[in-house]
């Protein structure tokens, strides 16, 4: 393993990349911390609960919402506008089309997603605004600013934030390592961890939790992270056959592999998809604050840990899971490709037949997956309702860490396999010469 790491920095563009996107984290992290200017981020952060809607989405934003920082929206108005138009590109023909013309296509799909993510940004901003301006603490506001010039100012100062974060992202998914919108959402969730730590302990410390219960959710948190990668890098191994061709006097083919179908092939993806979806009815609440039938449905019936949201939350987690699986698994493509090359699974017929059977077994392991993965994020409202547990150490969190390290550890090994004939071997070769 030692070796490994001293390979990565042997390495002069896995080496580039990795300190470009550890350079743009920081600036991320750094912008998490510069306050929107007219407001009072100490009683902001005595108002919110962290076991509220606030406290998932102040997850997502790294801390930077319970500041009201100029990152307060977080990544997540871009997410929101992916998630709309991946939904629009299954029933519009024209973003069908993009779809289909390759890098062209996706540029023009990437420009689009930008403009929605202002609109969106500037929405949540606008709602935001109006909502910390009813925020109080014993009398005390939070806003220490006349509302006609607050509100604008704002609105202006998050999405500026978000359009910079989307940014960030992109750069560091182009000239980086690993996904960029899903390392913001992770370095965001680390960021919290040393805090949770602390106020663990000094609960234990102070007698007001148990040390008992301090090393059975310690065990909790290691079991779920060992199910995460357990089920994430779980597959089904599909038998392919391709037939021996006899050229001159060499032989080719003959040899017996495997398809491999993931448990999990979205990711993290679902999880953070659905957050998004639960985030639009508090929105919709901040700018609707006098109608009462709006706070009621999101104050009663949509609250965190709450049956329904639970529910809810579930069910598009499961949704998304096979959404975004047909997105990123084409069977039929694959069972073209095995046909070109004279593939064949033992006892199905090639073509059509055999895109059947695969779409058949994924659709049958990613149930089970989507399942566990829903309940694992769900778990958080169980521990804060059973033991009044720090929310960092929910299952969303531990998600988004697992998965985003497995992906961005797997893109890492990939640039280490091109350049090492034995992979992650001690003895290798980089470029022909000699380790």
């Amino acid at each position: 393993m030692i070796e490994t790491f001293k390979s990565i920095f042997k390495i002069e563009e896995l080496r580039k990349r990795i300190l470009f996107t550890l350079a743009l984290l920081v600036v991320y992290r750094i912008g998490g911390h510069i306050p929107t200017p007219g407001v009072d981020g100490s009683i902001l952060a005595s108002a919110l609960s962290s076991d509220s809607i606030f406290g998932m989405l102040d997850l997502f934003a790294g801390g930077a919402f319970a500041k009201a920082t100029i990152f307060a929206l977080g990544i997540m108005p871009y997410i929101s506008a992916s998630i709309m138009l991946q939904l629009l590109g299954a029933v519009v023909p024209y973003l069908q089309r993009l779809q289909r013309e390759g890098e062209e296509g996706r540029r023009k799909i990437t420009q689009y997603t930008r403009y929605l993510t202002v609109l969106i940004a500037a929405m949540q901003a606008w709602g935001t605004a109006t909502f910390l301006t009813t925020i109080n603490l014993n009398g005390v506001p939070a806003v220490h600013m006349d509302t006609t010039s607050f509100i604008p100012l704002t609105i202006l100062t998050f999405t500026c934030g978000t359009i910079f974060i989307m940014w960030l992202g992109e750069q560091i998914t182009e000239r980086g390592i690993g996904n960029g919108i899903s390392l913001i959402i992770f370095i965001g969730v680390i960021a919290r961890f040393p805090d949770a730590v602390v106020q663990e302990t000094m609960l234990i410390w102070h007698g007001s939790r148990s040390f008992l219960l301090g090393l059975v959710m310690l065990a909790m948190m290691v079991l779920v992270i060992a199910a995460v990668i357990m089920v994430t890098r779980a597959q089904r191994k599909v038998p392919v056959q391709y037939p021996r061709k006899v050229i001159g006097r060499r032989v080719f083919g003959g040899a017996t592999t495997h398809l491999p179908l993931s448990v999990n092939s979205a990711g993290i993806i679902p999880i953070i998809f659905a957050q998004s979806i639960m985030f639009l009815p508090s929105t919709v609440a901040q700018l609707f604050p006098n109608t009462d039938w709006v706070q009621n449905l999101v104050a009663v019936w949509l609250a965190p840990g709450g049956f329904w949201y639970s529910i809810i939350y579930g069910l598009i987690i499961v949704f998304f899971a096979y959404f975004y699986t047909a997105i990123v698994f084409n069977p039929r493509e694959i069972a073209d490709n095995m046909r070109k090359n004279g593939g064949y699974i033992p006892g199905i017929r090639p073509g059509r037949n055999t895109a059947q059977y695969i779409e058949r077994i994924l659709t049958r392991i990613t149930l089970p997956g989507a399942i566990f993965f829903a309940a694992i994020a769900i778990l958080p409202w169980v521990l804060i309702g059973q033991f009044n547990v720090t929310f960092f150490f929910g299952g969303t969190g531990l998600l988004i860490i697992v998965g985003v390290a497995l992906d961005t550890l797997q893109q890492i090994e990939s640039h280490l396999l091109m350049r090492h004939y034995d992979g992650f071997m001690k003895k290798g070769k980089i470029r022909g010469r000699s380790m």
